[in-house]
């Protein structure tokens, strides 16, 4: 499944570049320590599910190259993105908030 990620640049910790960042996150569906799952659709629409609960956004790379997410009505968060590796091989994906400073960290399901 995420084969196409893994490379020299794809080293544990290290930030995922704006240029990679759709092919990052429409890898796979992430699946956070908590147990809820996002996937991310390459025309920029996400589904997050919590305990059964789904919820619709979108997503985006912003001039800056930061991971950028939007939920209706109004709230919007950009995220500092970084690869999570394992053994050489991307297993998932680290989310830092940029406004607050918390880290959501998924892997591939």
């Amino acid at each position: 499944m995420t084969e196409n990620l893994d490379g020299p640049s794809a080293e544990d910790g290290a930030e995922v570049p704006a240029d990679r960042i759709a092919a990052a996150v429409t890898a796979g569906t992430i699946v956070y320590e908590d147990g809820a799952t996002q996937s991310f659709e390459p025309d920029g629409a996400t589904r997050y599910t919590e305990r059964g609960r789904e919820t619709t956004g979108t997503w985006s790379v912003d001039e800056d190259g930061h991971f950028c997410s939007f939920w209706p009505p109004d709230y919007r968060a950009s995220y500092d993105l970084r690869w999570s590796v394992e053994e050489g091989r991307v297993v998932g994906l680290r989310f830092a908030d940029l406004r607050s400073g918390a880290r959501f960290d998924g892997r591939y399901q």
